[in-house]
């Protein structure tokens, strides 16, 4: 495959991470796709010093080495200002000031290992001199794993040859849009790039140069018909669009019949692609109508709400609402790719963002340090500022979803406060609480459920703090919420399994909880509702 065509002074694409995380065989693998060179910097030092790196390592000692390494590897940088290649550096090299900052001009890709992956693979190998002590393996791994985070603008699983190769033209399209990061998402589904930065949107015309045969060239769109009003110059060219109202009450079939029925009328076909652009609704409506069209055709998700950009976007969830029960009909279908451009999140009702913030909350409790304190810390809920926060979001909700994609495990632990939370939605037929103000509510029954008090407050203040509801309508129906928490689609034979959480990064999910706590936990959230209403009159 050729090259993208223009200006020759692109930043290389370079693969760094931790030692044996796969990073020489991904730089070969993203350059042979893209069709230019790759590079790797321990060859040519051990060509330089004609002998194996192990054999200087032993005679010369680290400090040596690590002087020809930064030598060799600023050379290599400076070359490819000219002629970009695809390159590989060694684990260590990035330990050197000077060495980081020459990265700073290119586009460093993290071939992220888990240390006992690294060492299982590591030990094994006599090359690696630093692979023979494993107390000392794990402070470098330690010590190195946050400059490889500060230096990422992409990010790639341990299984790094297959992946970097199918993310090999977003990465060349990336390189034209600095303010973007992506992680590369993988499970049993499918794979897709993740991309959160101003001009996220248009890596997808980016990418399809890149590669011209591995895209969808023609798509067409399924759009909220507010956020097209707004945003809809970022969207590439499309073959048809498809308006919808970016509400609870679209998430219907008859809406999802109405949809289908236009892309039939619009002429699409298996090899098109669906395109679509709202917030969680829409994401959910037009994955729902992409994964039945004739079997299933791609989607790409364009999400322009923080609700859809920390959370709903990713993972391939899709669904329609029946009025049993939220999501009662749906499928599992991942994501061509996820396309997040915080520039979407301006225009967004000062409401609207701080329902989703619920999410940004409900993940940063999954993950735990240190992302909990940076979602404690937030002052206002500026865009501006919430760029590296919805990135976090995403790396951790697609980390999550990768060993689980089918919500068998571990993947339960996103419902955190959704249990509840989409309880209160369908008792109030989807219409007195915005989705994450109602998750919002569930979280603080969740964290009652979990013994959790100080916590809970903790979190009750941070909703309050931007304007959320902590406490119940009294005119909303106690008995209806938990009625609807009998029929939530994850009930099984044994009941509904709750996600607890004593601990922010400990959640337990599945777990049993007597049908008296969970109403009082919801009487309370009502009784607390009635008192302020009372208060009030």
């Amino acid at each position: 495959m050729a090259e993208v065509a223009g200006s020759a002074s692109r930043p290389a694409i370079v693969f760094i991470g931790f030692m044996a995380a796969g990073k020489s065989a991904a730089a070969r693998a993203a350059a042979e796709r893209l069709g230019v060179r790759a590079e790797d910097a321990d060859e040519l030092i051990e060509a330089e010093l004609g002998e194996p790196i192990a054999d200087f390592f032993a005679r010369e000692g680290e400090a040596a080495f690590r002087e020809r390494e930064r030598a060799v590897v600023l050379r290599l940088l400076e070359s490819a200002a000219s002629d970009p290649p695809v390159l590989a550096l060694g684990g260590g090299a990035v330990e050197s000031e000077e060495v980081r900052e020459a990265l700073a001009g290119h586009l460093c890709v993290w071939c992220r290992v888990d240390e006992e992956t690294a060492w299982e693979r590591a030990s094994r190998d006599a090359e690696r001199p630093l692979a023979a002590d494993r107390a000392g393996f794990s402070r470098r791994f330690a010590a190195r794993r946050p400059l490889y985070e500060s230096l990422a603008r992409a990010i790639v699983p341990a299984d790094a040859r297959e992946a970097a190769r199918e993310a090999a033209p977003w990465l060349a399209g990336m390189r034209e849009l600095p303010a973007t990061r992506m992680v590369w998402a993988r499970s049993a589904g499918g794979s897709y790039p993740a991309v959160v930065g101003r001009g996220a949107v248009g890596l997808l015309e980016l990418a399809r140069a890149a590669d011209s045969e591995g895209l969808p060239h023609r798509a067409f769109c399924v759009a909220d018909a507010a956020a097209l009003a707004k945003h809809g110059s970022l969207l590439p060219p499309v073959e048809a669009t498809i308006e919808v109202i970016g509400s609870e009450t679209s998430k219907t079939v008859g809406e999802a019949e109405r949809v289908l029925g236009e892309l039939a009328e619009a002429g699409a076909r298996r090899d098109d692609m669906v395109l679509a652009f709202g917030g969680g609704v829409v994401g959910d409506l037009a994955g729902f109508c992409a994964a039945t069209y004739q079997r299933g055709v791609p989607v790409v998700q364009v999400p322009t709400t923080l609700v859809s950009q920390v959370d709903s976007a990713y993972g391939g969830k899709t669904g329609v609402d029946l009025p049993a029960a939220k999501n009662y009909v749906g499928a599992y279908h991942q994501p061509l790719a996820v396309l997040a451009d915080p520039e979407t999140l301006t225009t967004l009702p000062a409401g609207e963002l701080a329902a989703g913030f619920v999410e940004v909350v409900k993940t940063a409790l999954i993950a735990g340090e240190p992302l909990w304190s940076r979602v404690k810390a937030l002052g206002s809920l500026d865009p501006a500022g919430l760029e590296g926060v919805i990135f976090d979001c995403a790396v951790t909700k697609i980390e999550v979803v990768s060993s689980d994609e089918r919500d068998s495990g571990r993947r339960a632990v996103l419902n955190l406060g959704h249990t509840v939370g989409h309880a209160i939605e369908t008792a109030t037929g989807y219409g007195r609480y915005r989705h994450g103000e109602a998750v919002g509510l569930g979280l603080l029954a969740a964290l009652r459920l979990s013994g959790a008090d100080g916590l809970r407050s903790e979190v009750a203040a941070l909703l309050e703090a931007h304007g959320l509801p902590t406490r119940l309508d009294g005119a909303v129906d106690a008995d209806q919420v938990v009625a609807a928490i009998s029929r939530d689609k994850k009930a099984t034979r044994a009941g509904v399994g709750f996600v607890l959480l004593s601990v922010p990064g400990e959640p337990r999910w599945g777990e049993s909880v007597d049908a008296d706590r969970v109403r009082a936990a919801v009487e309370e959230l009502r009784d607390s509702g009635e008192r302020a209403q009372g208060g009030g009159g």
